[in-house]
């Protein structure tokens, strides 16, 4: 095992800095030189050759430095032309003098880098404030705790104990760790020192313990947000948890509670102090999971109709083998209901005895009494999820075993039995609140203006029918079977019925009337009507289920029929994937009930959306998502490896799903032979145009594999991931969570990417671009209703110009304090105050609020550093100022239009008749109607919000 001395301590920072190395010294003038750097011995310069200065002046006094910034932060990194080419996390710069001049340098990993910044700012701090721990590591508030952990175990208190006792002891603080590596390290350090004895001193334990329970990148963090301690107290904390993660309400009580909680040492407990062992365990703590706590309950709209939700689906739920030869299994659904799902599948037979049964007719041997199933379905129905189950029933028995199921279906499901008559004048189906603890069949129905009590249905049946369909002698008519009155009634709002077209659907189509789909006619009308599939899945349930071709019980991808408002995506569920992986995550959400409410613009009545669009969606704002995949935890070796030993090489792909436009996938660097804490440190960049559809899938995967190559994965949706420092959970390839397997990673999401002169921001102004285009309103062809549109052409360039002036002053705010277009707004502050303070540790500006707006006044002259600072934060208040005020004057405007324009909705058809337009003419003005009243309708939401 290679063995490597991490940084765990200023002292490592600072003896790495005086053996120094080469960093590249970036110019303004667009050129690199490489430079070897070190820190004078007396800690009082930073010098760097080979040099055309002489000695004394190829140096920086630690005195004059101001700041040190991670990151290509600075005028010269901006406007450098090669500055693409260079890693965001290697870079850092020197400010000095009073006129803040940069000294931008590049390490060769963001390691090297995160050293240099750590050891400076500790250097830069240390002459500002009295710091305990500069004498050396013995003294630190972790050492003293140590000692005392080793002390009690030390029962002879001889200062000495057996290197056996010493590995259990560490194994107990820290049990993700492996023996082999605690006695591997213990070898190391007596080797060094040339003991002959296996006994451990108090001083090889500690030396021990650091060397292997720090993990460096959680160092660094803690003396970045610390100011250069060694611990958080509340105060730190408290700007952490506020700046960096996004929470609000936070309180310094709420602060010492959470280091009581995960402080180890009983001195840091009592005097309100995390170090570095305690701040590691509350970053790895459920607070500080990825997923969003708030979608651990039901957190949506449960009052929608049915069609307005996707709900999770399984495929065959009696299987938990392949379609084709699988036996039947009772656990196929207790596995199915626990997981949240709410529509399953009951293939129903004739059975001996008169008992119907349910069984995989390509494997007759092993079969499921009805009754069982539906006794196992009442038990478990409503464990998981209190919202409505489905029973998708595929019936295919004779009428007296029809009988036998009602019988059965009565007495077991008793009240849950949903069978209200819908009502011909509601329109939309009722809510997953109104039918809850529900037991919804989907199943033939019998016409209800006859009294017959039996009569033929088409076969429900669908592997068969799609068999029929392929084979050559298809005449385009379907099987005919005999269904029982009794059975019909069970049936009430998803009674099933064939698919033709859309428009035959739109127009005859019930509300309670159910189409299902196969997968690869699904895929067809998919491609070839997206906007039609849409506007059906409006009012309409679809159920899509996997192609016969699957014998294997591979899974559909079911993001293509989500993006198309498909509700009912039926899974195979025993089938684990990357498809199961994508289904099983977007249903983590609103406390897993299994109903999923789709975004707005998929629901409203009158809004234009396409599944097939390629960038930014009409009344959505585009957002930026921003993650820093920083490190790896206790990675696994994959499981289906073989011919080699512990020994991994990882690497982390992001992949995002969602509407075609948001499709992408980049990956890390491989980290060489590392499973234990391999560091990543890099940051990527994905513009999401519909986030309410998109997923974020992080996998592991080993470079250096025989066989498998799989680790893990964790897929989240976009709307649960939570800002800031977060460990992602990563689940096995059936989707287990491992334990003690994580990624740590980076979150932030801005509503642009930015930063540095316009041709420098590419990603933000081709987003500026894409967003004024699909914000532009379209003809109509129809006078009138184009006259009413017209009127709303001023305000909307109001409004984004105001929204846009916001943004740009926001980031020439964020760019003068040399902070990364993710910072918030309270890092800005944050970082302005400490400018704004002169060097005897006074203000040199005072706080006025006018008209309830904060501006900040100089108290006498400021240098022109901060006179630039001045003028760009009182710009940011200026144009927020605009914004706020007039945006309800704007709205307002906006909201006339969209009145306006909505009173011809009902006409539209007979207008467009009028007018001459028929057919594709008639449709295309239709659906620019719809495009025009959705960009109206997301702008009135904007204005609202600011």
């Amino acid at each position: 095992m290679p063995s490597e001395k991490k940084i765990s301590s200023a002292s490592d920072c600072i003896s790495f800095m005086q053996a120094g190395c080469e960093l590249k010294k970036v110019r303004p003038n667009s050129r690199i030189y490489n430079r070897f750097f070190t820190l004078d011995t007396d800690l009082q310069a930073l010098r760097w050759e080979p040099s055309k200065k002489d000695l004394e002046k190829a140096k920086l006094d630690i005195s004059a430095i101001k700041e040190i910034r991670l990151g290509k932060n600075t005028e010269t990194f901006r406007n450098n032309g090669l500055a693409d080419q260079i890693c965001e996390d290697c870079a850092f710069s020197i400010l000095h003098g009073e006129n803040y001049e940069s000294l931008d340098l590049v390490a060769n990993s963001a390691d090297v880098a995160n050293i240099w910044v750590s050891g400076l700012r500790y250097l830069v701090s240390r002459s500002k404030q009295p710091l305990d721990f500069m004498e050396g590591n013995q003294n630190t508030p972790r050492f003293m705790w140590l000692k005392t952990v080793f002390e009690a175990a030390d029962i002879d208190g001889n200062g000495i104990m057996l290197e056996d006792t010493s590995v259990e002891l560490i194994k107990q603080l820290n049990p993700t760790l492996k023996e082999s590596k605690i006695r591997l390290k213990f070898k190391e350090i007596q080797k060094s020192k040339e003991k002959l004895t296996t006994r451990v001193t108090e001083e090889e334990f500690c030396e021990a313990f650091c060397e292997l329970c720090t993990r460096p990148e959680v160092y660094f963090l803690l003396v970045q947000i610390s100011k250069n301690k060694e611990y958080l107290d509340a105060n730190d904390l408290m700007l952490f948890l506020e700046a960096e993660q996004g929470v609000t309400h936070i309180t310094e009580d709420m602060c010492l509670d959470i280091i009581r909680r995960y402080e180890l040492s009983e001195e840091g407990r009592q005097k309100g102090f995390l170090a570095i062992d305690g701040f590691t365990q509350y970053l790895l703590s459920p607070e500080c999971n990825i997923f969003d706590p708030e979608q651990n309950k039901v957190a949506q709209d449960m009052t929608q109709p049915l069609s307005h939700y996707y709900i999770n689906a399984s495929h065959n739920t009696y299987l938990i083998e392949d379609q084709f030869r699988g036996p039947a299994d009772i656990n196929g659904y207790v596995r199915a209901l626990k997981m949240g799902c709410r529509s399953i599948e009951l293939d129903v037979n004739d059975g001996s005895d008169n008992e119907p049964i349910l069984c995989n007719r390509n494997n007759m041997t092993t079969h499921l009494s009805f009754r069982s199933v539906i006794e196992v379905i009442n038990k478990f129905a409503f464990v998981a999820s209190e919202y409505p189950l489905i029973l998708c029933l595929g019936n295919h028995c004779s009428l007296p075993q029809q009988k036998v199921m009602v019988q059965q279906m009565k007495k077991v499901f008793g009240s849950k039995l949903y069978t209200e008559a819908p009502l011909p004048s509601e329109s939309y189906l009722p809510s997953p609140e109104k039918l809850k603890r529900m037991i919804i069949v989907k199943g033939k129905k019998l016409p209800s203006d006859t009294d017959v009590l039996e009569g033929e249905v088409t076969d429900e049946d669908e592997e068969a029918e799609m068999s029929r369909r392929m084979s050559v002698d298809y005449n385009g008519e379907q099987k005919q079977i005999l269904l029982c009155r009794e059975l019909s009634d069970l049936v009430s709002i998803c009674k099933s019925v064939q698919y033709r077209d859309f428009e035959l659907s739109m127009k005859s189509q019930n509300y309670w009337e159910i189409c299902s789909f196969s997968e690869t006619e699904a895929s067809r009308i998919a491609n070839e009507y997206p906007e039609d599939f849409v506007n059906y899945n409006k009012k309409f349930l679809s159920r899509i289920y996997p192609s016969a071709m699957r014998i294997d019980s591979s899974n559909l991808n079911p993001q293509d029929f989500w993006n198309c408002g498909c509700q009912i995506v039926a899974m195979n569920f025993q089938t684990p994937g990357p498809m199961m992986d994508l289904h099983t995550g977007w249903f983590l959400q609103n406390g897993g009930c299994g109903y999923v409410l789709r975004p707005s613009i998929m629901r409203d009545e009158v809004s234009y959306f396409s599944a097939n669009t390629k960038g930014i969606v009409p009344g959505v704002s585009p957002l930026v998502l921003h993650i820093k995949i920083i490190s790896g935890q206790n990675f696994p070796k994959p499981k289906g490896a073989c011919a080699k030993g512990d020994v991994i090489d990882p690497y982390v792909c992001i992949e995002i799903h969602g509407i075609p436009a948001d499709c992408s996938e980049q990956r890390t660097k491989t980290v060489q032979q590392n499973s234990d804490n391999p560091i990543f440190d890099e940051t990527f960049e994905f513009q999401v145009n519909l986030p309410e559809l998109a997923m974020i899938r992080f996998v592991v995967l080993d470079d250096d594999y025989i066989g498998d190559e799989f680790i893990g994965q964790y897929t989240i949706p976009f709307e649960c991931l939570q800002p800031g420092y977060r460990h992602v959970p990563l689940r096995s390839f059936v989707g287990d969570i491992m334990e003690h397997v994580t990624l740590f990673v980076h979150i932030a999401i801005t509503n642009r990417s930015g930063g540095g002169k316009p041709q420098k921001r590419s990603l933000s102004v081709r987003m500026g671009k894409k967003v004024r285009e699909c914000t532009m309103l379209r003809n109509i062809g129809l006078k009138n209703i184009d006259d009413i549109f017209k009127i709303a052409v001023h305000p909307l360039r109001e409004a984004i110009d105001m929204r846009e002036n916001m943004q740009n002053a926001i980031v020439s705010v964020k760019e003068l304090c040399g902070l990364p277009p993710t910072a918030s707004l309270k890092q800005c502050l944050l970082t302005l105050s400490a400018r704004l303070i002169t060097s005897d540790n006074t203000p040199s500006v005072s706080l006025v609020m006018k008209d309830n707006f904060p501006y900040l006044e100089p108290l006498g002259a400021v240098p022109d550093m901060q006179k630039k600072m001045l003028a760009a934060y009182d710009l940011m208040i200026q144009e927020s100022r605009f914004l706020i005020e007039m945006a309800d004057t704007v709205q307002e405007k906006i909201v006339q239009c969209q009145k306006a324009g909505m009173e011809f909705h009902e006409e539209l058809h007979n207008l467009g008749a009028k007018e001459g337009l028929k057919g594709r003419k008639l449709n295309k003005a239709t659906e620019s109607f719809a495009w025009n009243i959705t960009v109206l309708k997301k702008e009135i939401l904007q204005c609202h919000l600011h």
